[in-house]
């Protein structure tokens, strides 16, 4: 959900504005454990998907719209650094090329999306892994499904707290809670059922291209051909 220019205010763009920074910085340095000349291939391709698919989207308050964000299904074919990055380099390019979400707003917007989104739908995908993927195709679907959708609703709550935290709007927490979760438990849904075809067909075709599978201890994955 991108954020646009005055939604927060000053401090509150400033706060996340460098928790954003910081979060990049981190996951900059981390990333290389995760990216070879395999892997880099893939995540340019993960970068410009997340990139398509945001570019979809509709107002759900004044200042606020709401769209699929991609962050699980980069952290299961990437891994969670360099998905971060993905994300935070796609949202870059919208605020400065096309104006999708404000410059002031790009902090919480990286924040939302590039660092919560990705880390609690990775911190998912992780925790299923053990029990999901020996269930072959459908646990691997299973696990992705879950793991987009909590990474939407938890971006949804950063932006619920950075709304509570220097909102500058009209509009109550209350009901920016309601539109807010509402709106995207439906859009997780369909973010889930997307991330769940994508990473089945990818790990169908090369198992070796998922970091997810890649990372998984030994006789935890069963993905059949």
């Amino acid at each position: 959900m991108h954020m646009s220019d005055g939604l927060v205010n000053a401090p509150t763009s400033l706060l996340f504005g460098i928790v954003a920074v910081a979060g990049i910085a981190l996951a900059a340095r981390k990333a290389r454990a995760e990216l070879d000349e395999r892997t880099a291939p893939m995540a340019g391709l993960v970068a410009a998907f997340i990139f398509a698919v945001q570019m979809v989207n509709f107002p759900i308050l004044p200042g606020a719209s709401g769209h699929l964000l991609g962050g699980a299904l980069a952290a299961i074919l990437v891994g969670p650094y360099t998905g971060a990055l993905c994300v935070a380099i796609v949202l870059v390019v919208q605020s400065l090329l096309f104006a999708d979400g404000g410059l002031t707003a790009l902090g919480t917007n990286i924040t939302n999306m590039a660092l919560i989104g990705v880390g609690a739908g990775y911190a998912v995908a992780v925790a299923l892994r053990p029990l999901l993927l020996r269930l072959g195709s459908s646990g691997l679907a299973a696990l992705a499904f879950v793991a987009a959708l909590v990474n939407t609703l938890a971006a949804a709550s950063g932006f619920l707290l950075e709304y509570a935290l220097g909102g500058a709007g009209d509009t109550s927490l209350d009901t920016v809670a309601w539109y807010m979760l509402g709106t995207h438990t439906l859009i997780g849904v369909g973010e889930g059922l997307i991330t769940a075809l994508t990473v089945v067909a990818v790990a169908r075709a090369r198992p070796d291209l998922v970091y997810l599978l890649r990372t998984a201890p030994r006789r935890t994955v069963e993905v059949p051909a």
